[in-house]
């Protein structure tokens, strides 16, 4: 039984964890919910500017125009309380960790927040008018653009996941380097071969447009630089010195 209370507590302290976080995407979805129409009207802005005047966008399901504002509002609710369920996240994993890992892991989750974010705002004010003006242009002749609105969010979505997890190289890079995976040495020895990675991931996280792999592969090859930057001040072998320190669970067991 002094075995099984511990992992029943710790189960208890997820659960709870896990409500909070849901709540707090709930509580941000029922304050917006109210402009989700408004929401939907300013992120389809960019691909109606790149539209002809007389184009409009369509719905062609029945409950579409209800259910795509609902879900973008419910998905943007996601993205805004995102802050607070890291810090639920942190909060949980915390007692558990060395001294020199929560040194590293709270400004990893604050980089990593506003590197998400950054990397939907670039994908909204930067790739979406570039992109959806050049599909508008490439339209043949005698086809009017009439874009589904559930299809565009669908569209939207993808590029926003895609741009805000790209966006995480310097954070995926600085882990691997931290964690001894690597060194920065050894990653710029490897640079060709991450270049043509960059283009291979652009194709698959995009549509299959030049424009929208490129704008993401050379975002991604300018962060990659900016993780190897970051990841010279952060080194194994100086934390290794710092292994023997109990965890807070573990001082408390003794």
């Amino acid at each position: 039984m002094s075995q099984q209370k511990p992992l029943i507590s710790h189960l208890l302290e997820m659960r709870n964890k896990l409500l909070r976080a849901i709540a707090s995407v709930l509580l941000v979805f029922i304050c917006l919910v109210y402009w989700a129409n408004d929401i939907y009207h300013y992120m389809a802005i960019p691909l109606m500017q790149a539209l002809p005047d007389s184009s409009s966008m369509i719905a062609t399901d029945v409950a579409a125009p209800f259910f795509a504002p609902f879900k973008l509002t419910l998905v943007l609710s996601f993205f805004i309380a995102i802050p607070y369920v890291l810090f639920q996240v942190w909060s949980f994993v915390a007692p558990g960790l060395y001294k020199h890992e929560k040194r590293l892991v709270v400004p990893l989750l604050t980089s990593s927040t506003l590197l998400f974010y950054l990397g939907i705002a670039f994908a909204y004010y930067v790739v979406f008018p570039v992109v959806f003006g050049f599909f508008a242009s490439a339209a043949p002749e005698g086809v009017e653009v009439a874009t589904d609105i559930s299809s565009y969010l669908s569209f939207i979505l993808k590029l926003f996941f895609a741009f805000g997890l790209a966006f995480e190289i310097p954070v995926a890079v600085v882990l691997l380097c931290w964690a001894g995976v690597t060194t920065p040495e050894e990653l710029k020895k490897k640079r060709p071969y991450i270049v043509v990675g960059a283009f291979i991931v652009g194709m698959f996280l995009t549509p299959p447009d030049i424009i929208s792999q490129t704008m993401l592969a050379i975002p991604m090859l300018i962060l990659f630089e900016g993780g190897l930057i970051a990841a010279r001040f952060y080194s194994k072998d100086e934390d290794e010195s710092e292994d023997d320190e109990d965890t807070p669970e573990e001082s408390e067991q003794k």
